[in-house]
C-alpha cells in the first residue's frame, strides 16, 4: 500500500471528521480519480507530435493514454475529422496515490519560483485543476529526448460537496497551496 493511502486512513480521515464534525467515516471526502490532459493544436501541421506526446504522458502516469479525435472539421484551424488533437490519462487506485505523492513531493517544488499553487483553482464541486507549462519536472521525461518543453493539465476529482472540504483534504495531502490573499471591499 502506498505511503500516501495510508496516511489517508490513519490521520486525515480523523482530522477530516473533526474539522467538519461527519457523523460517519464514509461521509470523509477521497480522491476519486486524477486525470492527465494534453491538447496537441500542433499536431495538425506536424504529426510526430502525436508519437512524442504519447511516450512522453506513458513515461509520467506509467499508463497508455487515450487519443482525442477532432469530432468535426473547422477550416479556420486546419483541423479534419478523426484528425487527433489531444490525449489523456485517467489514474486510479494505487497509481493516483503514487502520481499525488511524486507530484506533491519531488515535482512541484521543481519549478522554478515556486511559491506555491492557487487556492482558487476549484470549479465549485471540489475538484482542483493545476497547470503544468513544463513537463521536465517530472524525474521519469528524459529532457534529451525532447524537441519541445510542453505543458500538461492535472486535474483532482474529489467526493467532496465543497470548495472548503476539498481545500482541507488536499491540504492534509500535503498539497504546497500559497497563502490566500486578502481582500477588502
Amino acid at each position: 500500500m502506498s505511503t500516501t493511502k495510508e496516511q489517508y486512513r490513519k490521520d486525515i480521515i480523523k482530522k477530516m471528521q473533526d474539522a467538519f464534525s461527519y457523523g460517519n467515516t464514509m461521509q470523509v471526502p477521497k480522491i476519486l480519480k486524477v486525470v492527465l490532459n494534453r491538447r496537441l493544436g500542433e499536431a495538425t501541421q506536424n504529426s510526430k507530435v502525436i508519437d512524442i506526446s504519447r511516450d512522453e504522458l506513458i513515461q509520467i502516469s506509467g499508463q497508455r493514454p487515450m487519443m482525442a479525435k477532432a469530432k468535426k472539421s473547422i477550416s479556420n484551424f486546419k483541423l479534419r475529422e478523426g484528425q487527433i488533437i489531444g490525449s489523456k490519462v485517467t489514474l486510479r487506485g494505487d497509481r493516483m496515490y503514487d502520481f499525488l505523492t511524486k507530484l506533491i513531493h519531488i515535482c512541484l517544488p521543481k519549478i522554478r519560483d515556486f511559491r506555491g499553487i492557487s487556492p482558487y483553482s476549484f470549479d465549485g464541486m471540489g475538484n482542483y485543476s493545476l497547470g503544468v507549462k513544463e513537463c521536465i519536472i517530472f524525474p521519469e521525461v528524459d529532457y534529451e529526448k525532447m524537441d519541445k518543453i510542453r505543458g500538461l493539465d492535472v486535474t483532482i476529482v474529489t467526493s467532496s460537496k465543497t470548495n472548503e472540504e476539498a481545500f482541507k483534504l488536499l491540504s492534509l495531502f500535503g498539497m504546497p497551496f500559497a497563502k490566500k490573499a486578502e481582500t477588502s471591499i
